[in-house]
């Protein structure tokens, strides 16, 4: 019954396709917005072709988009905040709010760390210009430290699992779902998450030609996700269940990490501009870029009313 009342909401706002179907590129990090669309049964019957590409974090994505490899994705506010000062040509297309515990400091569960205060003059593991990175300086800022505090080994999430495993660093500032994957299968402890610290905020993005040109691709996919996301907050329990078998990890890590998520699209608003500029501040203060941004210019909120009858 609930995918058929998603189903029916996807009916309003159709479009006419060209008699050849156009194709969507669109890009994933692992286990996000195909998984979740999949598991809601919303990828039936789509008007036009959704070319896959999933990538291990946000900047390798936003590589891609910016080389024309993909037209939308799904990145964290931090790394769009990067791609956007370096001349990325990128807009938030959509917001993707959810709760703030599962971006976080981790350290392995024997370690004597038991607190940020605890961090000074270790080695933290993030991506560099990635959320994580953002909560590393946020922490140092909210503590009164500077960057030299702590040593910060900018690595890629494969490469960081190595040397957090391997124990070359004291901790990882990383994500959902590498958080939950290390708590429940490795017993991981959280030193900080980014409650109070960063607004725990993603966007879709995309291409400027992409939202010229596939206008009607885009708003459809938006609509799309929307109730899928909407769906699953409802079906955790199925929705874990589906996540856990295409990603081929126990059911328990996606459990734990939905459970406590709630991630829901959000259309950008003021709230969420307010929230980009912020974190365009943070990065600005810490020299990641040169140029303060005006966060109003790098979104856009032509697609706010899709979305808010998408999310009924």
């Amino acid at each position: 019954m609930i995918r058929l009342m998603l189903a029916g909401a996807l009916l309003f706002g159709s479009f006419e396709l060209t008699a050849a179907q156009t194709t969507l590129r669109v890009g994933d990090q692992k286990g996000n917005s195909q998984a979740v669309m999949e598991a809601a049964g919303v990828l039936k019957d789509v008007p036009y072709k959704i070319e896959w590409k999933e990538f291990p974090a946000a900047a390798p994505l936003l590589e891609a988009l910016s080389a024309g490899a993909i037209e939308t994705g799904l990145v964290g506010d931090a790394p769009f905040t990067f791609a956007a000062a370096s001349g990325a040509p990128v807009k938030a297309i959509a917001a993707i709010r959810q709760t703030r515990e599962g971006l976080a400091i981790l350290v392995p569960e024997n370690s004597p760390i038991r607190s940020f205060a605890d961090l000074r003059g270790k080695k933290i593991a993030t991506g560099r210009g990635s959320i994580g990175h953002q909560l590393i300086l946020a922490a140092l800022e909210k503590n009164g430290w500077s960057a030299s505090d702590v040593q910060i080994a900018f690595l890629a999430p494969s490469d960081a699992k190595i040397a957090y495993t391997q124990g070359s660093v004291d901790a990882w500032s990383t994500w959902e779902p590498y958080v939950s994957q290390e708590e429940v299968l490795f017993r991981s402890r959280r030193i900080i998450s980014s409650e109070g610290l960063t607004p725990g905020l993603s966007f879709q993005v995309a291409r400027p030609d992409a939202i010229r040109d596939k206008r009607a691709e885009l708003t459809d996919f938006i609509r799309r996700l929307t109730a899928a996301r909407a769906w699953s907050l409802n079906n955790v329990d199925s929705y874990a269940a589906t996540w856990g078998r295409l990603m081929n990890i126990p059911v328990a890590v996606p459990q734990n990490w939905l459970s406590r998520a709630k991630i829901r699209i959000a259309p950008i608003d003021d709230g969420v501009v307010a929230d980009e500029q912020g974190t365009i501040d943070l990065y600005f203060r810490w020299g990641l870029i040169k140029q303060k941004l005006d966060a109003a210019e790098i979104v856009d909120r032509s697609f706010a009313d899709a979305i808010a009858k998408a999310g009924l």
